[in-house]
């Protein structure tokens, strides 16, 4: 709704005091005192020696608008007749007496009489915008609202600065003494158009704050009463329908949908219509409400030429894709497959944005095709695996970001102690403001891999031998580099193996009790004999591990990448046989025990980190291509597990019951 002072023009001439003379006329304490108390005698002989029009407080009111917000009703007559001027005056904050009137006095006879002789003070605003009438619905005074918007009842359509008109404020502050039904039932048509014929007014509209209240009888009385303010629009919120959907009120869409038909045919300026928004928020039950009276959901296409398939798979709604997919064949296979103008089909959307949930309803759907390719030649797997690359080195990028701050901050900051003696420091300062991006980033992160993980599992294309493990060379002067590193590092580890099993082999396992039968010794030679075979082997297979490092480190460089590969495999098959040797010493030493659940624990304890130790070192043996398919594997293994455990069945879990509660009471 436009300002007053856009729309309508009005010429009033207004009698403004100069500073300098307000200075030396302002009203003494005596005079103030009079009009308090509506002393019209006493006031009249003290008024008669001064200036009465050049009279002023300190925020500019004049004698008027003081005897005004007092209500003194004898004084404001005879000031109003004996200095006109004084009417059309307003103070420092640009009020009118309507204003003080409306903010504190009442509707009395000279106020009234003042209204009809005057009727352009009501659509002067002051500094907030406001008009006599903003201030009158604000303040709750309901006898000056009334005659305000009774003698012009288009000022309840007018907006402040911030945009609210009266009928908005009445609405907001929920019809308290019955304003609103005042506005409405003495108000006049509301302007669809304005002047020239196009555009509606801007400002707030009173149908979405009450919509933002959930409020349904004050929606029943704007209807009733003026119907087409229904048709308001907000920016940013589309019209009424778009709003009461966004939010999922759907006593409201029900009302606007019977009442404001046609508002379901619009679109918002992100080119959505209602049924769109309605698939964002998380209400099945408003979305059943716009599919119930429309059942041709194909024809609602966005600017984007989306379904609402495609929105509620972008905004990762599961609850609203997957009634979706429950409706009937002839209403969902055309949403199912169909291509926005970038060629993306539901399936690459909720898996570009990483929606979880709607990836795992949509690709386990027969009907959904999984390798349907957009524009720019990516099925939802690849689009979603590029995603989750972009995310991740986002991640890095954040978290070195956050360390070069860091260290810039502590280098800024490392004043001698004398110098910060005495002062707080707060030290999450900037940790507080820095971490939300990467933490948001993290997320999302998470978001994506969970999505590429289910979408391995259903959605994968089939790769040749040669996509799975390419043939990737570091060049041979960085190769060499490398390899000189790891032969110093293998050496420690072939010594150090070799130095525990050398001490092992010197000093055997013995048995505690010497008198034990001859069943006792013959395990205990079993046993002895594999810790030596084991601890044995363990020793050779360190030492001809190093005598291989060293014999390629110093008599044949060239082969120096083969040799550390074959010396990494002994190095870890040693450390698996000297764990094995360390096995067989414990059950020698338990050997004739009593305690059964100790050798029982050991055991299991033992085989169970043997196949631990089995798992890291088997990466090591195999070639790199084939390791990093594995990790891949078991990664995509471990997210989808995390998904179905954590995230789906949580949902899918209410979902049933109220499915089952549903057909119960049906």
């Amino acid at each position: 709704m436009s300002r007053v002072d856009d729309g309508v023009a009005i010429k009033i001439e207004e009698n403004s005091i100069p500073r300098d003379d307000m200075e030396n006329t302002k009203i003494d304490s005596k005079l103030y005192e009079y009009v308090k108390q509506d002393n019209i005698e006493e006031f009249k002989s003290r008024v008669q020696q001064r200036l009465a029009e050049k009279l002023v407080t300190p925020c500019g009111n004049t004698l008027l608008h003081v005897a005004v917000s007092y209500g003194s009703d004898n004084i404001t007559s005879y000031l109003a007749g004996t200095f006109p001027s004084l009417i059309t005056i307003q103070n420092s904050q640009k009020d009118t007496i309507l204003h003080l009137a409306a903010r504190e006095g009442k509707a009395s006879h000279t106020i009234k009489s003042l209204v009809e002789s005057n009727p352009s003070l009501m659509r002067k605003t002051n500094t907030k915008g406001n008009t006599p009438l903003h201030d009158a619905v604000i303040t709750d005074n309901k006898e000056v609202a009334k005659l305000l918007v009774s003698r012009d009842p288009e000022v309840a359509y007018y907006n402040n600065n911030n945009g609210k008109s009266p009928l908005y404020l009445a609405v907001e502050n929920g019809n308290k003494y019955g304003i609103l039904d005042d506005l409405l039932n003495l108000g006049a048509s509301f302007p669809i158009k304005s002047e020239n014929g196009d555009a509606l007014p801007e400002g707030k509209s009173p149908v979405h704050v009450a919509i933002k209240q959930r409020n349904r009888d004050i929606l029943e009385k704007i209807q009733k009463e003026q119907p087409e303010l229904l048709r308001l629009t907000e920016e940013g919120l589309g019209n009424s329908l778009h709003y009461a959907s966004s939010i999922g009120f759907l006593e409201g869409v029900r009302l606007l949908l019977e009442k404001f038909h046609d508002g379901a045919y619009e679109t918002n300026l992100e080119g959505n219509y209602p049924i769109h928004v309605a698939c964002k928020s998380h209400s099945v039950d408003v979305v059943k409400e716009f599919l119930d009276i429309f059942p041709y959901p194909k024809e609602f296409l966005n600017k984007k030429g989306q379904n609402i398939l495609h929105v509620a798979a972008t905004y990762g709604n599961g609850s609203v894709v997957r009634y979706i997919l429950k409706q009937d064949q002839k209403l969902v296979a055309p949403l199912l497959n169909a291509i926005d103008e970038d060629g993306n089909t539901p399936l690459h959307l909720a898996a570009f944005y990483g929606r979880c949930t709607a990836t795992f309803l949509l690709v386990r759907d027969n009907r959904v095709e999984h390798f349907i390719v957009n524009n720019e030649n990516w099925t939802p797997y690849e689009l979603a695996e590029e995603r989750s690359k972009i995310s991740e080195e986002q991640y890095i990028k954040t978290d070195e970001m956050r360390a070069k701050e860091r260290k810039q901050f502590d280098s800024k900051n490392s004043t001698p102690a004398l110098e910060i003696k005495d002062k707080e420091v707060d030290s999450n300062k900037m940790d507080t403001k820095k971490a939300s991006p990467r933490d948001e980033i993290r997320v999302v992160y998470l978001r994506l891999v969970t999505t590429v993980s289910i979408l391995f599992f259903n959605a994968c294309p089939k790769k040749s031998l040669k996509e799975l493990f390419p043939v990737t060379r570091l060049p041979m002067s960085r190769a060499k580099e490398e390899m000189k590193s790891m032969v110093g590092s293998l050496l420690v580890v072939t010594v150090l193996v070799a130095g525990v099993t050398f001490a092992g082999a010197i000093q055997l396992p013995q048995l505690r009790d010497k008198n034990n039968s001859s069943e006792f010794n013959s395990t205990y030679e079993n046993l002895l004999c594999g810790y030596l075979f084991l601890d044995v082997g363990a020793l050779s297979t360190s030492l001809v591990a190093a005598l291989i490092l060293l014999w390629s480190n110093f008599n044949y460089p060239r082969y120096q990448i083969p040799a550390v590969q074959i010396s990494t495999s002994m190095v870890c098959l040693a450390i698996i046989m000297m764990f094995g040797a360390f096995f067989f010493s414990v059950r020698i030493a338990l050997l004739g025990s009593h305690g059964g659940l100790l050798t029982i624990i050991v055991e299991v304890v033992a085989v169970m980190f043997f196949f631990a130790q089995a798992c890291f070192v088997f990466p090591w043996i195999i070639p790199l291509n084939f390791n990093y398919v594995l990790l891949q594997v078991l990664l995509h293994n471990f997210y989808y597990s995390l998904f179905l455990l954590f995230i789906y069945s949580s949902w899918w879990l209410p979902n049933k019951l109220s499915d089952l509660k549903r057909k119960h009471h049906l």
